[in-house]
């Protein structure tokens, strides 16, 4: 069956519905104009860690200039805060997956709004398994799932694994969420030479995606940047 018919049909008769106030869809999203003029943009932020910064700032946060981190720089195009606190919770502990189906298209969206090379390949965080039972699906992979599709970017689902389940890093301070990863991630395969976009959900302290990327420079990574739909106003 032709994919384009069946996703029209599929508009037809479930037409886009906002998903924050009920009000009609715009662009095949469940977003409407209104909605998506208010969503709360990361346009001035870290160049490192995409960390929101004042206007008046030199681009970098002290982090950063401190080269504190194993990845490159982030991208982050929303503000973690209402309204995408409320989509981004609503999909991981409410199961809802039309949250991820607007979350990844929103970022689709703002990916291709600026001008950069495509990575070679994509990994989400992964879930310990024992997590990923309980919530039944991977945020981060249903995240990166839209950009993989629309710019034909190799999806890695298992390019990293949890091995060790750790204490859910919301329950503690921004010290003790480095040493809860520590030994957490392992690599599934060599990553000589390539240049990796690591996808999560939210950038708070930065300590998860830090950790990963960690994992990922020592199986051969050559460039890393972070993707996040949502960054904290908190400072690492």
């Amino acid at each position: 069956m032709n994919v384009a018919w069946l996703r029209a049909l599929q508009h037809r008769l479930l037409p886009p519905t906002c998903l924050l106030c009920g009000a009609a869809g715009v662009d095949g999203r469940d977003l409407c104009a209104g909605c998506g003029t208010d969503l709360p943009r990361n346009t001035h932020a870290c160049r490192g860690c995409a960390l929101p910064l004042a206007a008046d700032s030199d681009g970098d946060c002290e982090r950063c200039r401190a080269r504190a981190y194993r990845f490159d720089r982030a991208f982050v195009p929303f503000h973690y805060r209402a309204p995408m606190d409320f989509l981004i919770l609503g999909l991981k502990f409410n199961r809802r997956l039309s949250h991820a189906r607007l979350l990844g298209e929103l970022f689709a969206g703002a990916l291709a709004e600026r001008d950069a090379p495509p990575p070679d390949c994509i990994i989400p965080v992964p879930l310990h398994p024992l997590r990923l039972r309980e919530r039944g699906f991977n945020q981060a992979l249903e995240l990166a799932r839209p950009s993989a599709r629309r710019f034909n970017i190799p999806l890695l689902a298992d390019g990293l694994r949890r091995t060790r389940h750790t204490t859910p890093q919301t329950q503690l301070d921004a010290g003790r969420r480095y040493s809860n990863l520590s030994g957490a991630f392992t690599a599934s395969q060599s990553l000589a030479g390539q240049r990796v976009a690591l996808m999560d959900d939210v950038v708070t302290t930065a300590s998860t995606v830090a950790e990963c990327s960690r994992i990922l420079r020592a199986s051969g990574a050559a460039d890393i940047e972070i993707w996040a739909i949502g960054r904290a106003a908190t400072d690492p």
